[in-house]
């Protein structure tokens, strides 16, 4: 008896450790939010999402006008949980991009629930990373994404990886870089991540951030697919110079939505690269 009730304690014990273990993992990184960021939902590090604090302030150039042709999607992180995907189906989404990681030291616990449960209800989906420029290289933290959840196969289901490099909600707007060494930064990453899957990395980002941060470079716009953020009726003037956008994320009401720019033949393609 005293040894079945050692062992039974043991394996209680085990499952114990084995449980807090994994929620460290979840939110291990030591970055602490910023008030703003606190005030949009971001309470710790790790919990950072697409669209934290979007710049809805207008342009004065002629908006770029809303395709013909497109496909509702939506994105989600940890802020989600559980996502009941029948109910995202019927409402006419039709892919997912799903947060797998954030820097090199935090991973979406609701990952797999998100990731298998859009494609498993038909939807095309992809993954993100959330960049933490001044955490560490572009090369390590694309090798973490890739690793991590962000792989890509020819399935004609999964999407290329994404790239969100947006505002900071642990500290100063362009992470303490200036604008040649973000771009470096951007550069490694997306380099390593083509290296380790074969496919360019869609880029997430906006114009203010953007311009801010990278002196609105155009290095990017010939190889990698914008997805742009704008809350208003259009697009707006696009970052980078690239000719066109391919995914534009027009609200956070009531989540996340965003819109193929083309028809789901064009999205299919983008999948099967």
């Amino acid at each position: 008896m005293k040894s079945a009730l050692f062992t039974g304690a043991a394996v209680a014990l085990g499952l114990l450790l084995a449980s807090v273990g994994s929620a460290a993992q979840a939110s291990s990184t030591t970055d602490q939010p910023t008030p703003t960021a606190r005030r949009h939902g971001i309470t710790k590090g790790g919990e950072a999402y697409m669209g934290w604090l979007q710049n809805t302030t207008t342009s004065a150039a002629p908006a770029v006008m809303a395709p013909t042709a497109s496909v509702e999607g939506i994105d989600v992180s940890s802020h989600q949980g559980n996502v009941d995907w029948a109910a995202q189906w019927n409402a006419g989404r039709r892919f997912a991009y799903v947060k797998a990681t954030e820097g090199t030291s935090y991973k979406n616990p609701y990952f797999a629930q998100q990731y298998n449960g859009s494609y498993n209800i038909g939807m095309i989906r992809g993954a993100y990373h959330f960049a933490l420029p001044d955490n560490s290289s572009g090369a390590s933290q694309a090798n973490y994404f890739a690793s991590g959840g962000g792989g890509w196969s020819r399935d004609g289901k999964t999407l290329p990886g994404s790239l969100d490099i947006e505002y900071n909600p642990y500290g100063a707007t362009c992470y303490g870089l200036s604008q040649a060494a973000m771009v470096s930064w951007i550069r490694d990453f997306l380099n390593t991540y083509k290296s380790r899957t074969g496919r360019d990395a869609v880029i997430y980002t906006n114009l203010d951030w953007w311009t801010r941060c990278t002196g609105n470079t155009t290095a990017f716009n010939a190889t990698n697919p914008l997805w742009v953020a704008r809350y208003a009726s259009a697009p707006g003037t696009l970052p980078g110079g690239w000719p066109f956008h391919t995914i534009w994320q027009y609200s956070s009401t009531p989540i996340d939505q965003d819109r193929f720019n083309g028809d789901m033949s064009r999205l299919q393609a983008l999948a099967n690269g």
